[in-house]
């Protein structure tokens, strides 16, 4: 039976399925309004050498895996670059084959790498993933200590933003170590200086985290002081115990972020500023082969959409569309369109 997505892979066919139907009043950020926003996007996270199980079964039980790169923030790089934007990528990787591999994917994927900093005393994180028929697939992550780990607030507070137009964090920055929590606020506030629009998806990881309070009390802080937040479900129940999608907009806005997105899983997603709201249905997949990454497309297709002066309305069809597509695929990022493909 076809199912419905709002940001996990969908090939074109599917997307051509979407629903249409648009419910609320649309409005856009002042910010990217009047003629496309010039400059790129910054981005700031840990990549990671993935290796995903060739066939189904327990990670400890399989015996063959396919070797790829991945990273919520990297996943996000990838689609906004193939979307036909800037992105730039400030990043951590260790001395060692897993960095070696990761750089060689930024240059082929056209990246800019100059924020690519090689760490000798840290290792490359990596991660495993499992292959399922159905539902969301087992990880296991072996990152601790890591390259990424080791960021800090001087590698970030230096950073040249003149020519940025969104930083966008996730809330896995902060979980990786207190010193990644402290470059994390560094960067919100150099963003702030600078007046640059600041995008945060809190991506809960409470396995990466010391205690459930220390995350409910460190991502609500950072959600306080970005621009757009973009929650999901999960995200409203964990943080502010609310699970409709207008109660968890209104908790975030009343938390200090101006504008919310909430990705409501196979339903479509929403958007307020607290005063106005609009609500876009996802698109129908035949098949979804794996949700891992489809958060990250979602967030790439808005991001892009809104450089070009899109509505919420407008640039959440876009996240939705890019979101179903990254269903489609086992890697974390390999089904991230193109623009014609995204139209």
């Amino acid at each position: 039976m076809p199912a419905h997505y709002n940001g996990d892979e969908a090939t074109d066919e599917d997307v051509a399925k979407g629903i249409s139907e648009v419910q609320g009043q649309d409005f856009a950020p002042q910010e990217f309004q009047g003629c496309p926003r010039q400059g790129s996007v910054l981005l700031v996270g840990e990549p990671m050498a993935l290796f995903t199980a060739e066939c189904t079964g327990s990670l400890q039980d399989v015996n063959e895996f396919s070797a790829s790169i991945a990273g919520a923030e990297l996943n996000v790089v990838v689609g906004l670059t193939r979307l036909g934007h800037q992105a730039q990528y400030v990043a951590h990787v260790g001395q060692d084959p897993f960095g070696i591999k990761i750089h060689h994917f930024l240059q082929q994927h056209g990246i800019d790498d100059s924020a690519l900093t090689v760490d000798p005393h840290h290792s490359t994180g990596f991660m495993l993933k499992s292959k399922v028929t159905k539902g969301d697939p087992a990880t296991a992550y072996w990152r601790s200590g890591s390259a990424a780990s080791a960021i800090n607030p001087q590698d970030v507070e230096g950073l040249d933003l003149s020519g940025t137009a969104i930083v966008h964090i996730t809330g896995i920055l902060p979980a990786l170590s207190a010193s990644a929590a402290a470059a994390t606020q560094a960067l919100m506030a150099h963003a702030r200086r600078e007046h640059v629009f600041l995008s945060f998806d809190p991506n809960l990881r409470p396995a990466l985290w010391e205690n459930a309070e220390t995350m409910r009390s460190t991502l609500r802080d950072l959600s306080s002081q970005a621009d757009l937040v973009l929650p999901g479900i999960g995200e409203g129940e964990e943080l502010f115990s609310v699970s409709s999608v207008e109660e968890i907009g209104k908790a975030f806005i009343d938390n200090g972020a101006r504008y919310v997105v909430v990705k409501d899983g196979p339903r479509g997603a929403y958007a307020t500023d607290g005063k106005r709201s609009v609500y876009v249905p996802a698109f129908v997949v035949s098949t979804i082969v794996d949700t891992v990454g489809a958060g990250d497309g979602f967030a790439a297709g808005l991001l892009s959409a809104l450089l070009e002066s899109a509505s919420f309305a407008g640039a959440m069809d876009r996240a939705c569309a890019v979101g179903a597509m990254q269903t489609q695929v086992v890697s974390d990022n390999e089904g991230l369109p193109t623009p014609n493909l995204a139209k």
